[in-house]
C-alpha cells in the first residue's frame, strides 16, 4: 500500500503536537489515521487523504472500523479522502460530496533514472537559472528552526492580500517545521529572503507544501531557482517522487485561482495524479444538515 505522509504516525505526532486527539490503525489490508475534530454541532472524523487499503474488499473494511470508531467517540459524520480515485466507485450511494480540503489533482514527478534522463524532466530555462544564481548573488540556505517560519509567513501573507487567500497561523506552520520530515528552504538575495518553501519528506517522497516570493523574488526568478534546489536536493536523498501539491483541475479557466502555478508545475515532466476528492459519511442526518447550514453562515459573515 501507497501510505501518504498525511496517514503516517509521523502526521499523527503532528496532530498530538497541535494538541489533537487521533487514532492510527493499522491492519494487514489496510490503515487509516482519523483525527477527532469538535464543532458547536458535535464531533466528526477526518481522514486526511485515507483511508488507505489494498482493494475494494479492505477498502470496505476500513470503512467499516471508521464507522465503530465514530459511533464510540460520539461523532455524526466521517470525512473521507481516498488516496486512490478508484476507491471512489467503492463508497456508500449516500456519502455526500464535499469541498476538497486536500487537492484533488496534483502534479507528480518521478526523480529515479540516470542524470540525463532526470535533467531532460526539468526546465532548461530553470535550469540555467539555478546554475548562475550564485554568480546573481542568490544563495539558498536549509532550516529546521520554527523561529525562522516567519520568513515563509511574511512573504504568504503579502501574497493573500493581493490575491485574497488565506494562510495558516504562525503556530500553525511553526508545529509543522518541528517535525523531523520537515524542511525550510530559504533563497536570500542582498541579506533579504526572496523566496520561501517548506517541504515534507517520508520514505519515498518530498511533498512541496508551503512556498511563497518576493516582488523582488520574481524578477529574480526566485521560485523557479528554489524549486530546482528542492527537486535536487529530494533526489540526492534518494527519493523517488517530488509531489507539487495540487493543481488546477483539468479544463480550468485562466482565472482559476490555481491557474499561475499549474502552468509552472506543468513546465516540469511529470504526470498528473488524481485522488477521489473529499466525501462525508453521514451518520446523524439532522445534526449534518444543522452543521453544513452553520457553515454556510459562517461564510456569508466571513464575506
Amino acid at each position: 500500500m501507497n501510505i501518504p505522509i498525511t496517514q503516517s504516525k509521523a502526521w499523527q505526532k503532528l496532530q498530538e503536537d497541535l494538541g489533537e486527539k487521533s487514532f492510527l490503525v493499522e491492519e494487514k489490508d489496510y490503515q487509516y489515521l482519523a483525527i477527532l475534530k469538535s464543532t458547536p454541532v458535535g464531533n466528526y472524523l477526518y481522514c486526511p487523504y485515507g483511508p488507505i487499503a489494498k482493494d475494494n474488499d479492505a477498502f470496505k473494511n476500513a470503512l467499516n472500523s471508521l464507522n465503530t470508531l465514530a459511533t464510540s467517540n460520539n461523532s455524526f459524520f466521517i470525512r473521507v479522502e481516498p488516496y486512490d480515485k478508484d476507491f471512489a466507485e467503492t463508497l456508500p450511494k449516500t456519502a455526500k460530496k464535499s469541498h476538497d480540503l486536500n487537492p484533488k489533482e496534483t502534479w507528480l514527478l518521478d526523480l529515479t533514472g540516470n542524470d540525463e534522463e532526470f535533467k531532460a524532466k526539468l526546465p532548461s530555462r530553470l535550469l540555467r537559472y539555478h546554475k548562475s544564481a550564485s554568480k546573481k548573488g542568490i544563495t539558498i540556505k536549509k532550516s529546521h528552526n520554527p523561529d525562522d517560519i516567519h520568513y515563509l509567513l511574511d512573504l504568504q501573507k503579502a501574497l493573500a492580500s493581493k490575491k485574497g487567500i488565506n494562510t495558516f497561523s504562525e503556530s500553525y506552520l511553526k508545529n509543522e517545521l518541528k517535525q523531523s520530515f520537515a524542511t525550510l528552504y530559504l533563497a536570500e538575495f542582498q541579506d533579504k529572503v526572496i523566496a520561501a518553501g517548506l517541504v515534507f519528506d517520508d520514505k519515498t517522497t518530498r511533498y512541496n507544501l508551503q512556498g511563497a516570493q518576493s516582488d523582488e523574488g520574481r524578477s529574480l526568478h526566485a521560485t523557479g531557482i528554489l524549486t530546482i534546489e528542492l527537486i535536487m536536493d529530494a533526489r540526492a536523498k534518494n527519493l523517488k517522487t517530488f509531489d507539487f501539491w495540487g493543481i488546477a483541475p483539468e479544463g480550468a479557466s485562466e482565472n482559476h485561482p490555481w491557474a499561475g502555478f499549474t502552468n509552472f508545475k506543468k513546465t516540469f515532466a511529470g504526470y498528473e495524479y488524481d485522488h477521489a476528492g473529499t466525501y462525508d459519511l453521514v451518520l446523524d442526518n439532522g445534526k449534518y444538515r444543522l452543521y453544513q447550514l452553520l457553515r454556510k453562515f459562517n461564510r456569508l459573515i466571513r464575506r
